[in-house]
C-alpha cells in the first residue's frame, strides 16, 4: 500500500546544503532520524488508513533522504 511520490517537495521538507566538513550533514541526519522515530511512534497509534498512508509516505521520504546522505560524495575518493 505505497503512496505515490510527490512531484515537488512536500510541506516540511527542506533543501540540504552541506559544508565541506560534513557537520551540516550530520545535523541533518540526526534531525531525520529523530523525525523518523516520532513518525514510527505515530504510525503505531494511527487508526485511520489515511493517517497511516500519510505517515508511511513521510517515512519513505525520510528513508530516501537518509539513503542519499549516506552515499559517498564525489570528493570522498581523494
Amino acid at each position: 500500500m505505497a503512496s505515490p511520490a510527490c512531484a515537488r517537495p512536500c510541506p516540511g521538507s527542506a533543501s540540504i546544503f552541506a559544508s565541506g566538513d560534513g557537520g551540516t550533514v550530520s545535523t541533518v541526519i540526526e534531525n531525520l532520524l529523530s523525525r523518523k522515530q516520532k513518525l514510527v511512534e505515530q504510525l503505531e497509534k494511527a487508526q485511520s488508513v489515511e493517517d497511516r498512508d500519510k505517515i508511511e509516505h513521510q517515512l519513505e521520504q525520510i528513508n530516501t533522504a537518509l539513503d542519499f546522505l549516506d552515499r559517498p560524495g564525489p570528493e570522498s575518493g581523494k
